[in-house]
Parts: structure tokens; C-alpha cells; sequence
């Protein structure tokens, strides 16, 4: 299953960048992190391969304008 940056909702966006800044899965609301965790984004306290792969190329696209 493909996912983009526009799939997800604000919530679950800043549970990504939270979690890919390496802060602690607590700032992350819950409802977000259940639904990361369905789609394969993160497990455990951490993105998976994934999730840092959309976190990381929605960083490169925005740099890139």
C-alpha cells in the first residue's frame, strides 16, 4: 500500500516528524500513533523503513520547492 504525505492528517503528520526528530512517542496523540501503526509507519516507539522513507521524502520535495 502506497501512503503520501497528503493521506495523512495533521495529527498523524506530526506524529511522523515527532517520531523521525527522535522525541518521545508521548508528544504524539494516541488516535494518530493507532492508525501509523495499522498502516506499517511505525512499530514500537519508532518509524519503520517506511515511515522514515515518507518523512524523508516529503522533507526533500518541500526543500526542493
Amino acid at each position: 500500500m502506497d501512503i503520501s504525505w497528503a493521506d495523512l492528517d495533521s495529527d498523524e503528520r506530526r506524529a511522523i516528524a515527532v517520531l523521525g526528530a527522535g522525541l518521545s512517542i508521548e508528544l504524539c496523540d494516541p488516535l494518530a500513533l493507532l492508525t501509523l501503526r495499522r498502516l506499517g509507519l511505525i512499530v514500537g516507539f519508532h518509524l519503520t523503513t517506511a515511515g522514515d522513507n515518507l518523512r524523508r521524502d516529503t522533507i526533500v520535495k518541500n526543500v526542493a520547492g
